[in-house]
């Protein structure tokens, strides 16, 4: 801590020297007329021929050599890294002192013409300089890097600064979105914004954050799911619409969860679930060839194939040929809730066979799931919002898409009959019983808009922060969030 203080005093000290030769700190009159990727040559043979002319550039200053009276630098931009070459004979003695003022971190512009170093290495020759940010802080030591992974997410504007892998994993989660909206859009669905603030936290079972609004004098709920709005539109009319957008959950964090995470979530009338499943098998493996090159792709060492056809099983077949059971146990009702308790899985006691399948699966199947995998036929019991199966009451048209273990999406056929959706709300509500946090509430007015008429349809719900994960090999949801929550600093 003392050197550090030391560096930060001396930085602070060369700042003062900058003001007082009338150097101005943080400038804003500096206009680039290219930017690094403008300049690099496309064909890297050292022969080939290097962009003519005068030309300006702005950047970072990420590396220096000092040479006496003549500096080898890099400056970084958005786009790349440029090698500039600056002597006192050319810009003058004067203005080469104040650019030995200059510290790595500093923001400056520099103006000339390219040349190529007896290396080879495309280059700068300054004619002139303009110092435009000063930087107080040192950057990482070069060869050690920003390392600590807490640090890294905390201050995530110097993790971008010195590490290019994490700048292009952010640029890939820009295009697997732009990519997702492409999609969606160009098989006529509409995207759509619906409330961030609801009066119910309803749509999913989680906890919510609570908040107030002092006008109306009513709490508020971040929300944890668009669902309901969303279907309130295909009430309206709206028959293919979609949301890319944030949901918030008051839980905990882990590598997979953080309390505020994006959701792409899209409902289309006059569809089924195995309709969403196709379409999902369709654009993820679209998606991960545009942004990969391929449909086989590496994450944490394991080998994914992303082409179609994907494997489906209900969960009554993952039960059986994954985890081993016997169906009948799986088909007692008693037999499966003591299975799940003899596996250490504590039920409540109002807990069905539903949950103890649904917490079996969990436990015993999620994490074999590692090339994609379709599971259907969800029971009933956990799954409120969806529609049951023609065939057996006890499952719903439901699916979840599983790959490397983790669930990506979400879906089913909707409830849209108002009379057993709010019967099945009503259950919901008592199950989970009077908790302060949350204070269970029917939705009436989702259940009136039913009550109008919703034509059939499905819904599905992506985690898009999972999806990048997948196409970008991140281990942690903070690899991809460029702010994840974390607890308050020390001291």
């Amino acid at each position: 801590m003392d050197e550090l203080n030391q560096i930060l005093q001396q930085r602070r000290t060369k700042a003062a020297e900058l003001a007082e030769l009338g150097v101005e700190l943080y400038a804003n009159n500096y206009k680039p007329t290219h930017q690094v990727k403008d300049v690099l040559p496309v064909n890297p043979d050292p022969a080939a021929s290097l962009l003519p002319g005068s030309m300006s550039l702005a950047g970072r200053i990420v590396a220096m050599r000092k040479f006496g009276k003549a500096t080898f630098l890099h400056i970084q931009d958005e786009t790349g890294r440029l090698q500039v070459y600056i002597k006192q004979d050319v810009v003058g003695e004067e203005a080469y002192n104040i650019f030995k003022k200059l510290d790595i971190g500093d923001i400056a512009g520099f103006k000339g013409s390219l040349f190529r170093t007896k290396t080879g290495e495309p280059t700068l020759q300054a004619i002139s300089f303009q110092h435009i940010s000063k930087s107080l802080r040192p950057l990482p030591e070069k060869f050690h890097g920003l390392t600590d992974v807490e640090i890294r997410y905390r201050q995530r504007y110097v993790d971008l600064i010195v590490n290019p892998e994490v700048r292009d994993t952010f640029r890939r989660r820009v295009e697997i979105i732009r990519l997702v909206r492409d999609f969606l859009v160009n098989r006529g669905f509409m995207e759509v914004e619906t409330p961030m603030m609801q009066p119910i936290a309803g749509g999913a079972t989680a906890k919510p954050f609570k908040t107030h609004h002092n006008a109306l004098d009513m709490d508020l709920y971040l929300r944890i799911a668009p669902e309901l709005y969303l279907k309130r539109l295909l009430v309206g009319g709206f028959e293919k619409v979609f949301e890319i957008n944030r949901n918030f959950r008051n839980e905990g964090l882990s590598t997979r969860h953080n309390p505020e995470f994006t959701m792409l979530e899209f409902y289309q009338a006059y569809a089924t679930y195995h309709d969403l499943m196709d379409l999902t098998e369709e654009m993820i493996s679209w998606i991960a060839a545009e942004v990969t090159g391929s449909m086989q792709i590496t994450y944490q060492g394991e080998e994914i194939d992303l082409s179609p056809p994907w494997k489906r099983y209900t969960m009554e077949e993952a039960l059986m040929e994954i985890a081993g059971i016997e169906q009948t146990i799986l088909r007692d009702p008693e037999k499966i809730r003591q299975l799940a308790r003899d596996k250490g899985i504590a039920l409540e006691a109002t807990a069905g066979p539903g949950k103890a399948k649904n917490e079996l699966f969990e436990l015993l199947v999620e994490e074999k799931l590692i090339n994609p995998t379709f599971i259907t036929e969800y029971p009933t019991e956990i799954s409120p919002l969806a529609r049951r199966n023609k065939d057996n009451p006890e499952v719903t048209d439901r699916f979840e898409l599983f790959i490397t273990g983790r669930e990506i999406a979400n879906a089913f056929s909707e409830l849209n009959d108002p009379i057993d959706q709010k019967l099945r709300l009503e259950k919901q509500i008592a199950e989970r019983g009077e908790d302060e946090e949350i204070f269970p509430e029917l939705d009436r007015d989702f259940v009136r808009a039913l009550e109008y008429g919703m034509p059939p349809a499905a819904g599905e719900g992506i985690g898009i922060d999972r999806l990048v994960m997948l196409l970008t090999d991140a281990p942690s949801i903070r690899d991809v969030i460029l702010f994840p929550h974390l607890r308050p600093e020390k001291g």
